[in-house]
């Protein structure tokens, strides 16, 4: 029977890369300590600024980013999976990717994804979000092997649209992710069900990293990082939001075994949409 252990590394990043950095690290290396093998941290982990400004003055192309040559050694000194939730990355002059990055055992990066839906909503209280003013989209959904399982990579909103999931999961993953930066509003209302739907849809365990507290460009995101299994329990949860980690023993069986008692994915049939026209009197 195959096991990973897995853990959640819950921050609360702010404006200093270095900072985050280091102090993020420090708690993969504790996770590392307490027998995580494969460890994710949240979406922005080096870096949350909401000035676009700003945010273009801090951060660097992938190949110069401080913070992805630190987690790379940090991955190649601890022998983990370590999956960096997301960071903010230059990809041109005017453009910036929110990219989440899959470094193995050795230190060589193994997958990379670029999320793909944006987070542009009005909520009730006034905040409003415009990703994709300065994000682009990512096109690729990812999957990568992680020795016994294939995990798909997805960050924070993609977990609100099923399809991608499913297509991780039809395309073999038996985890898949969702390091986030959610809201404090949205996360109150909708962050566990989401996480437990995903699991319970695909049979998947679903692993979610998350920011959490008051940042210091002003935003308040929910913390709660869980680990979901496949039949939709929560293993693992930091019940509030201030940083730290969680650990959970995966058994990797328990993803087979929930697709043969609910064969959900293997079941799902091909259909068109029809608008329905009134129907005759005969026919009521």
């Amino acid at each position: 029977m195959t096991h990973l252990c897995a853990a959640v590394i819950q921050t609360r990043s702010g404006r200093d890369i270095a900072r985050n950095v280091e102090e993020t690290s420090a708690l993969i290396r504790a996770a590392a300590r307490d027998g995580a093998r494969y460890i994710q941290t949240p979406e922005m982990t080096h870096l949350l600024e909401k000035s676009r400004k700003d945010l273009f003055s801090k951060i660097a192309t992938e190949e110069a980013d401080a913070g992805v040559a630190a987690f790379a050694r940090l991955a190649a000194e601890l022998g983990i999976h370590l999956h960096i939730g997301s960071l903010a990355i230059r990809t041109g002059t005017d453009s910036v990717a929110n990219r989440g990055l899959l470094f193995g055992p050795d230190g060589q990066l193994k997958a990379r994804y670029d999320k793909i839906h944006m987070f542009d909503v009005d909520l009730p209280n006034g905040e409003s979000w415009r990703e994709s003013a300065t994000y682009a989209p990512g096109e690729e959904a990812v999957t990568v092997d992680l020795g016994e399982v294939r995990l798909g990579m997805g960050v924070c909103y993609d977990i609100r649209f099923p399809a991608l999931f499913r297509a991780l999961a039809v395309a073999g993953a038996g985890i898949v992710t969702a390091p986030a930066a959610f809201t404090r509003q949205t996360g109150k209302a909708h962050w566990h069900v989401l996480q437990r739907a995903r699991a319970i849809e695909t049979g998947s365990f679903v692993v979610s990293a998350a920011q959490g507290g008051k940042h210091e460009d002003g935003r308040e995101t929910y913390g709660h990082s869980l680990i979901v299994a496949p039949w939709g329990e929560i293993l693992a949860e930091i019940d509030h939001d201030a940083p730290g980690y969680a650990l959970a023993e995966l058994d990797l069986s328990q993803v087979a075994a929930a697709r043969g008692r609910i064969p959900a994915l293997a079941n799902a049939r091909s259909f068109t949409l029809r608008e329905a026209g009134a129907l005759t009197e005969g026919a009521r």
